[in-house]
């Protein structure tokens, strides 16, 4: 069953001031580009000698917007071996649905699936909803700030109890241009729930070769503040990948 604590109970109060900044905007509509974007992007490191081990990642981030309605799907996959072994196993699939007030707001659906072998959770899914906002959007510098509340399901390991309860969600999106061909994004997503509270950052710098084609340095970590014992905290992952954008 889910537990309401003082940490969801105070979001939803401030979730409740957002509609009439909602409607204040609802008059400032612009519209924006509609049908499909996305980005997909891959990366392959090997090495040989002393050592073989080998490291794969495949991105895919796709929009399609309508309207006010936007949606998105991101889907991910990750696998490091080490001569035969396994290392490393990592796969992310979430759907998020927006609907937006004008320029700045919105507010949003989240279904989120993550699926990690060697963490300290075998898998999670989570459902939230919630208010977003542009809180700065300039050239080439933009930030994006939400927050909501809903649940999450989550199993330590592949034989123990699955674990439900309720969790506030914040997140943000940064984008800074750094000059007509390069960019540098952070992104941060925190679910703080009653058994658990989990951090993901991803932090990542592009560089176009053209007009479809990049390349990107990227660091992630995630980080569980409960685990099982004998398991690590955090978890962190460094990627070069080549990235198409459409």
């Amino acid at each position: 069953m889910f537990q309401i604590n003082s940490r969801t109970a105070r979001v939803v109060v401030l979730l409740s001031f957002t509609f009439p900044l909602m409607a204040e905007e609802a008059a400032d509509k612009k519209p924006e580009p509609e049908g499909w974007q996305g980005a997909v992007e891959t990366g392959v490191i090997a090495t040989s000698g002393n050592t073989d081990t080998s490291s794969s990642q495949a991105k895919g981030e796709f929009t399609y917007q309508t309207g006010p309605w936007r949606e998105g799907i991101k889907l991910e996959a990750m696998k490091s071996t080490d001569g035969d072994m396994t290392t490393a196993e990592r796969y992310l699939a979430s759907n998020k649905l927006d609907y937006r007030f004008g320029k700045k707001s919105y507010v949003f659906g989240l279904l989120r699936y993550e699926k990690d072998h060697f963490s300290a959770y075998d898998y999670r899914f989570s459902e939230t909803v919630g208010y977003g906002r542009k809180v700065l959007e300039r050239e080439k510098l933009s930030l994006e700030l939400e927050g909501g509340v809903g649940g999450r399901h989550q199993k330590p390991d592949s034989s123990g109890p699955r674990e439900d309860d309720a969790i506030v969600q914040a997140s943000g999106k940064l984008r800074w241009g750094l000059g007509e061909t390069s960019e540098f994004a952070q992104d941060l997503l925190v679910q703080s729930g009653g058994d658990n509270t989990y951090t993901e950052s991803v932090s990542a710098l592009k560089a176009k070769i053209n007009h479809h084609l990049a390349m990107k340095l990227s660091y992630s970590y995630r980080h569980n503040s409960q685990v099982p014992a004998g398991t690590a905290h955090g978890d962190a992952s460094t990627a070069v990948t080549l990235v198409y954008d459409f």
